[in-house]
């Protein structure tokens, strides 16, 4: 495959990483109850899956861990990304969303990247 598609796919997936983040922020306004709970969801959920991308699934991850236990996380932080949006009443951003992901994934995989 030509190595603009594969920049390009690399692009994509720091989209949704962001998207992911941004998902889970919005899982955490929709279902805090009264101001408090919700700013520290809102923030929160992002922030807690933020570092442990860094820590564990980041290409410069501060933590070393196997392929298994890095697609294990990336995939936790997707999932909960997807069911957060579905439990706040998106279930067609979650589904496109995870079908991204996906896509993107197996790109990677087939790509080497």
């Amino acid at each position: 495959m030509s190595t603009a598609a594969m920049y390009v796919n690399l692009g994509v997936r720091f989209l949704l990483e962001l998207c992911a983040l941004a998902a889970l922020g919005y899982w955490g306004f929709h279902t805090g109850q009264g101001w408090l709970p919700r700013v520290i969801l809102t923030i929160g959920a992002p922030l807690l899956a933020a570092v442990v991308w860094g820590m564990f699934v980041a290409p410069k991850a501060t933590v070393p861990v196997s392929d298994m236990t890095r697609l294990a996380l990336e995939i936790a932080v997707f999932g909960a990304a997807g069911a957060g949006l579905y439990v706040a009443g998106q279930p067609t951003a979650a589904g496109i969303l995870v079908a991204l992901y996906i896509i993107n994934r197996v790109l990677m995989v087939v790509w080497g990247q």
